[in-house]
């Protein structure tokens, strides 16, 4: 039992959400990232919120994560399976998109 406590134990490394003022067309912005006690990535979350632009999956946008068991990337309401080469690579590609997305719906 010891064992299967310990092995569930996550440290939130990341918590971040940031609201999108109105003026620059709404939208929320929220990073989760959790390690187990030996600083292994166990669980990431990068989501990009916004139903102005999304009514589907809740208004998320864009998203990458691995809660479903597997790395993968949520667009305006379809999921895909995405190659995983490291957290740093994720935010890149997350940020990359959703900067592009949230510019075209500026004009």
């Amino acid at each position: 039992m010891a064992n299967k406590k310990k092995s569930r134990e996550l440290i939130k490394v990341l918590d971040e959400t940031i609201k999108i003022s109105k003026k620059k067309k709404n939208g929320i912005l929220k990073f989760l990232v959790s390690t187990d006690m030996k600083g292994n990535l166990v669980k990431y979350s990068l989501t990009y919120i916004n139903t102005n632009i999304c009514n589907e999956d809740n208004g998320r946008v864009l998203g990458y994560g691995n809660d479903h068991g597997y790395h993968h990337r949520h667009y305006m309401g379809v999921e895909e399976k995405v190659n995983f080469v490291s957290l740093d690579d994720i935010k890149d590609r997350f940020q990359t998109e959703w900067r592009e997305i949230h510019d075209k719906h500026q004009k």
